[in-house]
């Protein structure tokens, strides 16, 4: 069935890409720049450049949209570049934030135990 356009995506408010392999090449793109920015050793740089790869991947290899989907198993092509979107915003905004830097101060007691503790027994 090649050359079969689909005429919606059966989501509200949310139309047919009618270039999306150029859009999240585009954004992929994009998310990569930004990523090279971070330090080599962040986590959100190595797990985030993997998944993006193998997307990117997906997509050079994979010229029929149903398939691309299929093989990302995310959702329509169009949810995907919502995620890209997304995923753009956060990528810049962890450069802001610097996650991998190490605390300005000493994390408060049991932050990391689950679950909570009640206050009066942090005491």
């Amino acid at each position: 069935m090649a050359g079969v356009i689909k005429k919606t995506t059966g989501l509200t408010g949310l139309a047919v890409s009618p270039h999306p392999h150029r859009v999240l090449g585009v954004l992929y793109g994009k998310i990569l720049r930004t990523l090279k920015m971070m330090p080599e050793t962040a986590a959100y740089r190595k797990h985030t450049e993997a998944v993006i790869k193998e997307r990117s991947q997906i997509l050079e290899s994979t010229p029929a949209v149903e398939e691309a989907e299929r093989k990302i198993n995310c959702g329509q092509i169009e949810e995907v570049i919502i995620q890209a979107q997304n995923e753009l915003v956060l990528a810049r905004k962890m450069l802001t934030w610097k996650p991998w830097e190490p605390l300005t101060k000493a994390a408060p007691p049991n932050q990391w135990n689950w679950p909570p503790a009640h206050p009066a027994e942090q005491r």
